[in-house]
C-alpha cells in the first residue's frame, strides 16, 4: 500500500491488531445468526511525510452507513466543549449574522446548535442518515454528503462560502485526505478560517492508547503530518492549541495560502519542535506501541478471569468504538463481561460488534448492582464516575484498562 497522503510505499509497521469488525457496526438482535465482516486492523507509518495510517481494507460508505450509531450529544462534557468552542470562535474572528459557518461531520448538531443560537447562518455536512436526522430535528440545515472538492464546489454555488469551517474529529476519518482538505481550500472565503480537532499522535503514543486504532480512523495525526498535508492542498497552518478532549487532542487553525494571511503563531513551531524532540521522524519512536498493547491485553484478561473465579460480576460502561477495539483484540466475550451499559438509545438493545456483548440501558446498573464497572471510554472516566456515584452504596468499583489496569 502507498501512503494516502504523499503516495510513498509504506514499509514501517506500527501495530497489527489482528482482525475485527468495524468498531461502530453494532449488531441487531435479528442479525445474531448472520456472520459479521472481520477484516485486518493494521497500522503503518509513512517515512516520507510521517502520516500514520490504517491499511486499506474497508470502504468509508460501509463504515458510515444509515445505521451509524455514534451520537455526540450523549456526552455532557463534549457538549460543553462545543459550546465553548463556538464562543471562542465568535470572539476571536468576529463572527456575526452576516457570517457563514459550515461544519464538516456535523453529527447530530451538537455544535451547530450553539452557532444557530447566536443567530449566525450555519450549515452542516453529515453523511450518516441517523445523525443527520437528529441534527435536522434541532432545526439545523444539513447536507447528507461526504465532503471533498466536488461537495465544496456545490456548496460554493449555493452561497455557502465560509468564514469559519469546523471539523472536529473527522480529519482522521477520511480515506482521501487530499481531496478532503482540497475542499476546505475551495469553500473557505479568502478571509476564512478552518479549524481541525483530532487526537494527537504524541498523546496516543505516550499514553499507549492503541484502542483508539480502528477502521474508521484512517489516519493518526501529528502536526508534522498535518502541516505537510495542508501545504499540499493550498492551506497554511497559522495556530495550534492543546486540548484535553479524547485523552489529548490538538486544535489546528488553517487559512488559504492565496487568501488574506494571518501571522503564524509561535505555538506552531513549538509543537513541531516538541514532535521532533519526541522522535516522530524516527522509526524507533513507533516500536513501543505493539508490546504495550499486548501487556494491556494480558492485564485485562487476568483481571476478568480472576474476577470470574472469585464469583464477581463485571460489566462495562460506554459502548465506545475504542472499547470494541480493546475487547476484540483481547478476545473478551459475554462470559467475562456480562453486558455494557450506554446512554445512547440507538445502541441499546444491540450487541457489540465481534464480541456480541449486549448493550443495555444504564438503569441496569442500579438493578443488578455489579461488583466492577469497566469504563471503556476512559477519556470520560470523571464524567462517568460522577454520574454513577450511586454505585458507592454497594461498593462497586470502576476499572479502566488503558494505559494500565486501574481500579478506582
Amino acid at each position: 500500500m502507498n501512503c494516502r497522503g504523499c503516495g510513498t510505499p509504506l514499509a514501517l509497521p506500527l501495530i497489527d491488531l489482528g482482525t475485527s469488525p468495524p468498531s461502530n457496526a453494532y449488531v441487531r438482535a435479528d442479525q445474531l445468526e448472520q456472520a459479521e465482516q472481520w477484516v485486518p486492523l493494521k497500522v503503518a507509518v509513512c517515512q516520507q511525510c510521517w502520516l500514520v495510517q490504517t491499511e486499506d481494507y474497508t470502504r468509508a460508505d460501509s463504515l458510515f452507513d444509515a445505521e451509524y450509531a455514534y451520537f455526540s450529544s450523549f456526552s455532557s462534557t463534549w457538549l460543553a466543549h462545543a459550546e465553548r468552542y463556538v464562543a471562542e470562535m465568535v470572539e476571536r474572528f468576529g463572527l456575526t449574522a452576516d457570517s457563514r459557518v459550515v461544519e464538516i461531520a456535523a453529527n447530530d448538531g451538537y455544535l451547530l446548535q450553539y452557532v444557530a443560537g447566536r443567530g449566525i447562518p450555519c450549515l452542516g455536512v453529515e453523511p450518516t442518515r441517523s445523525t443527520a436526522k437528529a441534527a435536522r430535528e434541532k432545526g439545523l440545515e444539513i447536507r447528507e454528503l461526504f465532503f471533498g472538492r466536488d461537495t465544496a464546489s456545490q456548496l460554493n454555488s449555493q452561497g455557502w462560502a465560509a468564514d469559519l469551517m469546523a471539523a472536529n474529529n473527522v480529519l482522521a476519518h477520511v480515506p482521501d485526505i487530499n481531496d478532503f482538505l482540497g475542499g476546505f481550500a475551495s469553500l473557505l472565503k479568502p478571509t476564512g478560517v478552518a479549524t481541525f480537532e483530532f487526537p494527537q499522535l504524541l498523546t496516543l503514543m505516550a499514553g499507549q492508547q492503541f484502542d483508539t486504532l480502528y477502521h474508521e480512523h484512517y489516519s493518526y495525526l501529528s502536526l508534522t503530518a498535518v502541516q505537510n498535508l495542508c501545504e499540499r492542498n493550498g492551506l497554511e497552518v497559522f495556530d495550534v492549541s492543546q486540548l484535553t478532549t479524547h485523552g489529548g487532542s490538538l486544535r489546528v487553525f488553517v487559512q488559504r495560502v492565496d487568501g488574506v494571511r494571518r501571522e503564524v503563531q509561535p505555538a506552531v513551531q513549538q509543537q513541531l519542535q516538541a514532535e521532533l524532540a519526541a522522535g516522530v521522524k524516527t522509526p524507533e519512536y513507533y516500536a513501543t506501541l505493539a508490546p504495550a498493547a499486548e501487556r494491556i491485553k494480558h492485564e485485562l484478561l487476568r483481571f476478568l478471569l480472576q474476577a470470574k473465579a472469585d464469583g464477581k460480576c463485571v460489566v462495562g460502561y460506554g459502548a465506545a468504538a475504542k472499547g470494541n477495539t480493546l475487547l476484540n483484540y483481547a478476545g473478551v466475550k459475554p462470559d467475562l463481561l456480562a453486558w455494557v451499559a450506554d446512554a445512547n438509545p440507538h445502541k441499546q438493545g444491540k450487541y457489540l460488534p465481534g464480541s456480541r456483548i449486549p448493550v443495555v440501558s444504564p438503569d441496569r446498573i442500579d438493578i443488578e448492582k455489579p461488583d466492577y464497572i469497566l469504563v471503556l471510554p476512559w477519556n470520560l472516566l470523571t464524567e462517568i464516575t460522577q454520574q454513577f456515584a450511586s454505585v458507592n452504596a454497594w461498593g462497586a468499583r470502576f476499572v479502566v484498562a488503558v494505559p494500565e489496569l486501574s481500579i478506582q
